[in-house]
């Protein structure tokens, strides 16, 4: 009897190669964000939580522009062809997919940082400005 993981088969080989290619254009992680950031970082790194919980900690050389804000006005700022990461607390939440969706519908290159402030911590990454809870 099959259980139900194995119910339903695995998708053939080559459309899990297709699927699982293709998740590498929506998303990144906290590993090579992380090393991205310690050299010079070709994307810019967007916090899409409120300035409070950015206040409270975040990634070094991100910049706070909650999902809700980001307009065709305030994104005029960078070359259109720019490429933006953008994170939120984790795994639970999403608003870095709601600002990567924002992102796009403007046209922008964009991925999310799969994993989030919560990822970047079991990391083992440290936060400026203090832990975020």
């Amino acid at each position: 009897m099959a259980s139900s993981v194995t119910t339903i088969p695995p998708a053939p080989s080559a459309e899990a190669v297709a699927y699982f290619s293709a998740l590498f254009g929506f998303e990144t992680d906290c590993w090579d964000v992380h090393a991205a950031m310690a050299g010079q970082a070709d994307f810019v790194l967007l916090d899409v939580r409120g300035p409070d919980l950015f206040a409270r900690g975040h990634i070094a050389g991100a910049l706070n522009i909650p999902h809700g804000k980001i307009t065709a006005a305030r994104m005029a700022a960078w070359p259109d062809e720019v490429v933006f990461v953008t994170y939120c607390v984790g795994p639970h939440c999403n608003g870095a997919v709601r600002g990567a969706l924002r992102l796009a519908r403007l046209g922008r290159p964009v991925k999310i940082m799969a994993g989030g402030v919560a990822g970047w911590l079991d990391e083992g990454f440290a936060l400026h400005g203090g832990y975020h809870a």
